[in-house]
């Protein structure tokens, strides 16, 4: 029988089955555990939860005569009640990115705990379960559907030790924005969003002073590297009601479709949509993120060096849709304007991909920073443009990730 009850009714020894609410209003990454520590209590009723399902048959009940606030007997009827309650909940409106820069570092922070936690599992053994990841994903969904560049420009400012954990949480994101930007079907987005979140799952398993190392792997060290989607695959059949699209992603990121990637030398159709999706998104946040061993690329400049690469490497369809995705510059882009002026992009416009909204701060022929000033160049009767890419690491602006979201660098 399932219970549901408020949160001052918990006591230890009870099986909690679902957490009513959204999955970051409380302090846990995962449900469906029996309660053995008062602390567990105690953090739950700190929390924005008030209400939570218990599982009456893996442990214990309310008091006799003690009221619930509802009962059912299948995980079918818990699973009904809850969807209707989150589709009132959710929050879907496009909102601007400074809009929604807040929430998404907060997501982000919650989803690398949450990665953090599953890798930690795997390590030690235990069942993986994607399932678990499927309030994660729906946060992420629902930040990306109000505004995609938010938590994937976020996601882009891990540090060399958080790499691992937010490599998954920016994949994660960009195979939904991906998804949506193919036109994939409401299912096919969220497995798009799990497969992103798991592909990666594998290097759980990889020797640590190999996956961490600072510098640049030796020929034996890449090929235990090579091992990881393998080894993910494998962790991921020993789970339950994994989604083939996942496993299939899992499997097959590093496949190129000229037949030179890996583990099975696969090309053109042979690789299925979901894996081609795999690789760009995989690629594109590699080189754009900051490693032991070098800094990140511009992000502008990391697409024009994933266009050069297109034909051996990715399907030109999905990574046309990647592009229109993520914008000609995306956010975070240092551009030079006709006015002489360099710019950071700040969000993205509906109107073209060359016409995105610029944080100009800096005068070129005054070699001075100006006040910044934002620019939406979509808008009738601007007359400023891009003219070009810019390489930071030329002006070494050490404020440059403030200029766009309004915050340092800084590990999520």
């Amino acid at each position: 029988m399932l219970k549901k009850i408020t949160v001052d009714q918990l006591v230890v020894g009870m099986h909690l089955k679902e957490f009513c609410g959204s999955w970051m209003e409380h302090p846990f990454w995962r449900s469906g555990f029996v309660i053995t520590d008062a602390k567990d209590i105690a953090s739950i009723r700190t929390s924005a939860i008030r209400e939570v399902w218990i599982d009456c048959s893996k442990g214990l009940d309310v008091a006799a005569g003690e009221a619930t606030l509802s009962e059912a007997e299948t995980d079918v009827q818990v699973d009904a009640e809850m969807a209707a309650a989150d589709v009132q909940e959710r929050d879907l409106a496009p909102v601007p990115v400074k809009e929604e820069l807040e929430r998404a570092a907060k997501i982000c922070q919650q989803s690398k705990q949450a990665v953090m936690s599953m890798f930690e599992e795997a390590r030690m053994g235990n069942t993986v379960d994607s399932g678990v990841a499927q309030q994660l994903v729906q946060e992420i969904t629902d930040s990306v559907t109000r505004n995609p560049g938010a938590l994937i420009s976020l996601a882009r400012l891990k540090s060399a030790d958080d790499y691992t954990y937010m490599h998954s949480v920016a994949v994660c994101a960009m195979m939904v924005a991906l998804a949506k930007q193919l036109g994939l079907s409401e299912a096919e987005i969220r497995s798009a969003g799990i497969a992103g979140l798991m592909h990666d799952l594998g290097k759980a398993l990889m020797p640590t002073e190999v996956l961490n190392k600072p510098g640049k792997l030796t020929a034996a060290e890449f090929d235990i590297m090579k091992k990881h989607p393998e080894e993910g695959h494998r962790l991921l059949q020993g789970g339950f009601s994994v989604d083939p699209m996942v496993m299939d992603v899992c499997l097959h990121h590093h496949e190129k479709v000229d037949g030179s990637g890996y583990p099975k030398g696969l090309k053109g159709d042979e690789i299925s949509i979901y894996a081609k999706m795999g690789a760009v998104c995989d690629v594109y946040d590699a080189i754009t993120s900051n490693r032991p061993y070098k800094s990140g690329w511009d992000p502008a400049e990391s697409l024009r060096k994933m266009a050069e690469w297109s034909n051996g490497h990715f399907d030109g369809k999905v990574f046309q849709a990647f592009v229109k995705s993520m914008g000609i510059y995306p956010i975070g882009s240092l551009v030079r304007l006709h006015s002489g002026r360099l710019g950071i992009v700040v969000d993205q416009t509906a109107k073209s991909l060359t016409t995105p909204c610029v944080k100009v701060f800096y005068s070129v022929q005054s070699n001075l920073r100006i006040p910044p000033e934002v620019i939406d160049l979509s808008k009738p009767g601007v007359k400023d443009k891009i003219t070009g890419r810019e390489d930071p690491a030329k002006w070494n602006f050490p404020d440059i990730n403030e200029l766009w979201c309004g915050m340092p660098s800084t590990s999520w």
